[in-house]
C-alpha cells in the first residue's frame, strides 16, 4: 500500500510503523533516517501548557511536497515522508515525523536535516504558545534561518548559490 508522501493530521503517528511502511517492498533501501519532533515543556523561563498548531490546507501540502522533490533532487534518496500535526498539542506529545530511505546512510541523514531546516523556516505553519502569562504566536528564529542558508537557500526560499552537498 502506497503512503502519501505528505500527511498533516491531528492523529498521532507511529514511528515503527511508518518506517516500515516507508521501506517496504524496496530491496534498495540500505538505510533509513528519522526525526521526531516533540512539543517542549518550555520556552524561554515559560513553562508550556499547551501548543496549537495551525496551517492553509492544501498550501502546505503543496509547499512540503516541493521541500521532498528538492532533498530527492539534491540527495540520493529513495523516498521520504513528512508528517505534521496540527490542533492542540501537549507538552511531550509527538508534533513531526521525518523519515528519509536511501541506498546509503550519508545521503539520507543529509537529507533528513535538509527536510527539518527547510520544515523549520518555509513551511505555512503557525504556533501557539499556552503558559501561565498567556498565549503568544511563536516567531520565526534566526537559528532556523541559519540552518537553512547552509544548503544555500535565504528566508524566503530562494536558492542561492551555494554548493549542493552531493
Amino acid at each position: 500500500m502506497n503512503q502519501p508522501r505528505v500527511s498533516i493530521q491531528t492523529a498521532d503517528f507511529d514511528l515503527s510503523a511508518e518506517v516500515a511502511a516507508l521501506r517496504s517492498h524496496d530491496g534498495g533501501v540500505g538505510a533509513v533516517v528519522s526525526f521526531v519532533g516533540t512539543v517542549r515543556e518550555r520556552s524561554g523561563d515559560a513553562s508550556i501548557s499547551a501548543m496549537e498548531l495551525e496551517h492553509y490546507p492544501g498550501m502546505t501540502e503543496r509547499a512540503i511536497e516541493a521541500m521532498i522533490d528538492e532533498a530527492q533532487r539534491r540527495f540520493d534518496t529513495r523516498a521520504a515522508r513528512v508528517i505534521h500535526r496540527v490542533g492542540p498539542l501537549m507538552p511531550l506529545e509527538q508534533i513531526v515525523l521525518v523519515i528519509v530511505s536511501s541506498a546509503h546512510r550519508g545521503q539520507a541523514f543529509q537529507a533528513c536535516e535538509f527536510l527539518m531546516d527547510y520544515l523549520k523556516t518555509q513551511a505555512p505553519f503557525w504556533k501557539k504558545e499556552h503558559s501561565a502569562d498567556g498565549a503568544r504566536w511563536v516567531d520565526a528564529r534566526v537559528s532556523d534561518d541559519v540552518a537553512l542558508k547552509r544548503w544555500g537557500i535565504d528566508a524566503e526560499g530562494n536558492a542561492g548559490r551555494a554548493a549542493s552537498p552531493r
